[in-house]
């Protein structure tokens, strides 16, 4: 079983939430979020605040969330998985959203991918505040083209 390795980023003024399902490896050998270099993420939050997320550390990245009020973490505490397949994911342990919403502001959450929008939905069905899906920002999502992923992560910035 392996458990979520670091810890979410929020603080009082956080009035978005953004969740994935679990990380991956290179995102737990790095212990911080989206770090699989072919991860769409940060790319797609430098298009929609026109910051450089991508080329930020992550001190950087982290101060740059807290500027725009982002809290992130995933849906997932502990699972079994293999490698980074969401697919894959068995025995989950819920994240505590409860715990983590406390001493913040969120007013809205947003969930990266249809397995972290699965989970939610499966653990979090009695949640008050409003969620949004969000398409992946994993390159596995091939669908979305990255100008396509930016038009729907637009959404973030008007909550």
């Amino acid at each position: 079983m392996l458990h979520h390795s670091f810890n979410a980023i929020s603080n009082s003024q956080s009035t978005i939430l953004i969740l994935g399902s679990f990380p991956s490896v290179k995102s737990r050998e790095n212990s911080f979020y989206y770090m699989h270099p072919q991860n769409r993420f940060w790319i797609v939050l430098s298009e929609i605040y026109q910051d450089d997320f991508v080329n930020a550390s992550i001190e950087e990245k982290q101060t740059l969330l807290n500027f725009y009020h982002i809290a992130l973490y995933d849906v997932i505490e502990s699972c079994d998985i293999t490698n980074s397949e969401d697919l894959s994911i068995k025995n989950v342990i819920p994240t505590d959203i409860d715990q983590l919403l406390q001493n913040t502001q969120i007013k809205h959450i947003f969930l990266n991918g249809k397995k972290a929008v699965h989970y939610f939905e499966k653990y979090h069905s009695n949640c008050r505040i409003p969620y949004h899906y969000l398409p992946s920002t994993s390159a596995a999502n091939a669908a979305y083209t990255l100008p396509l992923l930016i038009k729907a992560w637009k959404v973030i910035k008007t909550h």
